[in-house]
Formats: C-alpha cells, structure tokens, sequence
C-alpha cells in the first residue's frame, strides 16, 4: 500500500501544479487536460478531432466546441481541415502553448529527469511498468456505483 499511497501523493503534487497553471494562465482544468492529451498524441503522431477528444476527456460534443473555442481564442490550439478529407476536423496545439507550457512546468520535468538519472536503466524499467500497469488499472477502473446515474 505505501507504493499507492506515494502515487497518489505525486498525483496530488502534479494536480496542484496544473492547477496553478491554469490559473496563471486563465485556463480550466478541462482546457489543460485537453492541452496534454493534444501534446501527448502529437508526441505520439497520433491526430486527434473534435470527436476523439471530446471522448477521451468524457466531454459532450457542446462541452468540446466550447473548449476549442477558449483554447482557439486564446491562441493555444488550432482547428484546420484534414487534406485528405475535408470533412473532417484535425486539431494541432499552437507552439505558444509549447512554450506556456514549458517556462511553467520546464523546471518540474527537468527536477523529474534529474531524479530519473539516479537510477539504473533496469531500475527505471520496473518504474516504467509499474506506471505503466497503474494507468491501465485507474482508466479501466469502473465507477464505486458501477456508473449509475
């Protein structure tokens, strides 16, 4: 239980600090998730629409247009037109968003890969799958309710 207990007290750490920033920056909470999971699928090379981000923050399609408009207006992502489809709607973080991004939390994740250097290659594989197997179990976790209403 101390491993839980410690990953739930680093969650809490990096929740507070996504919350500053988003207070810093006149964001919701919902607008830098949004912000990570597009970053994160461009670091993947994955594109993303409305649609896929809308359901990966469990956001109706209203909720989603609402949050691209603020993050639009604010000059933090882009909308544009999928050249192979016109129909379809791809949405790219704009590099002021990169940099927002990094003058806040560029100390944080220096200080993390600085601790990562710490450890053996071997040791920080057990890391990454411990995490790993923690991020399956929290986003398959059901609802205590089983999801009723």
């Amino acid at each position: 239980m101390r491993l839980v207990h410690l990953l739930r007290a680093v969650t809490m750490e990096l929740h507070l600090r996504g919350a500053e920033f988003a207070e810093r920056n006149g964001l919701h909470p919902t607008d830098l998730r949004a912000l990570v999971r597009l970053l994160d699928a461009d670091r993947a090379g994955v594109t993303v629409t409305p649609g896929r981000l809308g359901e990966a923050l469990k956001l109706n399609s209203a909720g989603t247009t609402a949050l691209l408009d603020r993050l639009e207006r604010l000059g933090l992502v882009r909308r544009t037109r999928d050249e192979r489809d016109r129909r379809r709607v791809l949405l790219a973080v704009e590099q002021e968003a990169v940099d927002l991004g990094r003058s806040f939390f560029g100390p944080l994740i220096g200080g993390l890969v600085g601790a990562a250097g710490e450890f053996t290659a071997a040791e920080l594989a057990v890391v990454q799958r411990y995490l790993t197997a923690a991020l399956h179990v929290a986003a398959s976790a059901a609802p205590p309710d089983g999801g009723a209403p």
